[in-house]
C-alpha cells in the first residue's frame, strides 16, 4: 500500500494539506470538541461556528498584518465567483457615486438625474484588465459578459508581446489604463499568479500607487500566503481556498472597509436594471455577507476550519517573521528547481520570462516539447513519487505547483531527479 509518507505531490489544485492538518481534521469530523457531532454537521450559526470564523480570520490577519480598515469575508464559487461578485460589487459603487454627483447638479428631477446618469454610463464607465494569463482572460471575458465589452478596457493582454502566447508581463509604459484624469476605471483588476501559464507579478504595480490611485483588484488564488503583501494597497484581494490555504469549497475576501456602506453606497437593484447593467446575486453582495459575518448563507464551516487550521499552523511556524518566513521557504524551493531547470537549457525550457516566473507554478518543456519524451519524465517521476506534474491541459508541458505544503525535502527531490533525468538525456 502506497503511504502519504511516499508522494510528494505537485498538482496544481486542489493542492497537498499538510498532513497534520488532515489528521485533526479527520477526527474533527467525526466528533468536534467531543460534543458527538463531526464538523460537517454543526450548524453554521452556533458558537463554535462563530469562533471557528473569529480564530481564521484572526490568523489571516496575522499573517498578512491585514490594517483594522479591511474586513474578511467568506464566500462560496471560489474565485471564479469573485470575477463576478468584483464587477457587481465595484461597479454598483462607481454607479451610485455618479448619481449622487448628478443630483446635485440638477436636482430632485428624477428623469433628470436618469437620462444625464445613462449618458454617464454610456461614455465613461470602464473597467480594467491586465490579462497576463488564462485567469485574468477569463475574468476580463466574464465582466464583458455582465456589463457588455465596451465597458471592459484590456489594458493590457501580454500576448501581443509574446507571439500570440502568455509568458510575460510588459513593461507599464505598454499598458493603456483609463487615465485618471478622465475620472478613472470603477477599479483594475489583475491576477497576482497565473497557475496556468506559470506567470506571476515581481512586484505590486507602480502606475497603480499614488494618492488618486484607482481601486486595485487581485486575485491571488494562488499565491495567497505564500509571501509578504501591502494590503493596504488594495481595495480587493481574493482567493479560492484550496491552492495554499484549505480545501476545495471557499473563497476569501480581504476588502477595504471604505468599499462597504456607509462610507461607500451602493446603487439599488431598480436603478441598475434601469441603466440596463447585471444585479447580482445576493450571495455575492459584499454589504449583505459582511453585514451577516459571512453567515447569511449555510457557509461550509468545515472548510473554513481547515483554512483556519492551515493558517494557525503557520502563525505558530513563523511567529514574529509572519508571512516573510514562508516567503523565504517558497522562495527557496522554487530556486532550487528553477536553478536544475536553468542547468541544462538543452533539455528544459522554462514557458515563461525570466522577469514573470511564477514562484508558485513552474511551467516547462521537455525536450523542447517532445511530446514522447514529456511523457517519459512523467512516468519516471511517478515511479519516484513525485505526482501532479502534468501541464494544464490547455498549454501542456510540465508544472510544478510549488504549493506551501509543498516541503522543501519535496522540492529537493523534484530538483534530484531533474537531475538525474537530464544526464540520462
Amino acid at each position: 500500500m502506497v503511504q502519504r509518507s511516499d508522494v510528494n505531490y505537485f498538482g496544481a489544485g486542489p493542492a497537498p494539506l499538510p498532513t497534520a492538518v488532515l489528521e485533526k481534521a479527520s477526527q474533527a469530523l467525526l466528533n468536534y470538541q467531543d460534543k458527538g457531532l463531526g464538523l460537517c454537521e454543526i450548524s453554521h450559526r452556533s458558537p463554535e461556528a462563530n469562533a471557528i470564523l473569529a480564530e481564521t480570520k484572526q490568523a489571516l490577519t496575522d499573517l498578512l498584518e491585514i490594517p483594522d480598515d479591511y474586513d474578511i469575508l467568506f464566500l462560496q464559487s471560489g474565485g471564479s465567483g469573485e470575477f463576478s461578485a468584483t464587477v457587481y460589487n465595484l461597479v454598483s459603487i462607481w454607479v451610485e457615486k455618479k448619481r449622487a454627483q448628478i443630483a446635485k447638479e440638477v436636482g430632485d428631477n428624477k428623469e433628470g438625474v436618469l437620462k444625464k446618469l445613462r449618458k454617464v454610463v454610456d461614455e465613461e464607465l470602464k473597467v480594467d484588465y491586465l490579462v497576463t494569463g488564462s485567469w485574468s482572460l477569463k475574468a476580463s471575458q466574464e465582466a464583458a459578459r455582465l456589463i457588455g465589452a465596451k465597458h471592459v478596457n484590456v489594458a493590457v493582454d501580454a500576448r501581443k508581446a509574446n507571439d500570440g502566447k502568455f509568458g510575460t508581463i510588459p513593461s507599464e509604459d505598454q499598458w493603456t489604463l483609463t487615465p485618471r484624469s478622465a475620472g478613472g476605471p470603477a477599479f483594475v483588476y489583475f491576477c497576482d499568479n497565473e497557475t496556468v501559464d506559470g506567470v506571476e507579478f515581481p512586484s505590486f504595480p507602480k502606475s497603480l500607487e499614488g494618492d488618486d490611485a484607482p481601486i486595485v483588484v487581485a486575485d491571488m488564488s494562488s499565491n495567497f500566503i505564500s509571501r509578504k503583501v501591502d494590503v493596504e494597497k488594495y481595495g480587493v484581494i481574493f482567493g479560492g481556498a484550496q491552492k495554499n490555504i484549505g480545501n476545495t469549497g471557499i473563497a476569501i475576501a480581504i476588502i477595504k472597509k471604505t468599499l462597504l456602506p456607509p462610507q461607500s453606497p451602493y446603487a439599488s437593484p431598480d436603478l441598475l436594471r434601469e441603466l440596463n447593467l447585471a444585479v447580482g446575486p445576493i450571495v455575492f453582495d459584499y454589504p449583505t455577507i459582511a453585514k451577516n459575518n459571512s453567515l447569511y448563507n449555510t457557509l461550509p464551516i468545515f472548510d473554513v476550519w481547515v483554512a483556519g487550521q492551515v493558517m494557525k499552523g503557520l502563525v505558530e511556524t513563523y511567529g514574529a517573521k509572519r508571512i516573510s518566513g514562508q516567503e523565504d521557504i517558497s522562495d527557496e524551493k522554487a530556486n532550487l528547481i528553477y536553478g536544475v531547470l536553468d542547468k541544462y537549457t538543452d533539455v528544459y525550457r522554462v514557458v515563461p520570462d525570466k522577469s514573470a516566473r511564477s514562484r508558485m507554478n513552474i511551467c516547462f518543456r521537455v525536450a523542447g516539447g517532445d511530446a514522447e519524451k514529456e511523457k517519459a519524465f512523467l512516468a519516471g517521476a511517478e515511479k519516484k513519487g513525485l505526482l501532479g506534474l502534468k501541464g494544464h491541459r490547455s498549454v501542456g508541458g510540465i508544472r510544478a505547483s510549488n504549493y506551501n505544503a509543498v516541503s522543501l525535502d519535496g522540492a529537493k527531490l523534484l530538483a534530484s531527479y531533474l537531475e538525474e533525468f537530464a544526464k540520462a538525456s
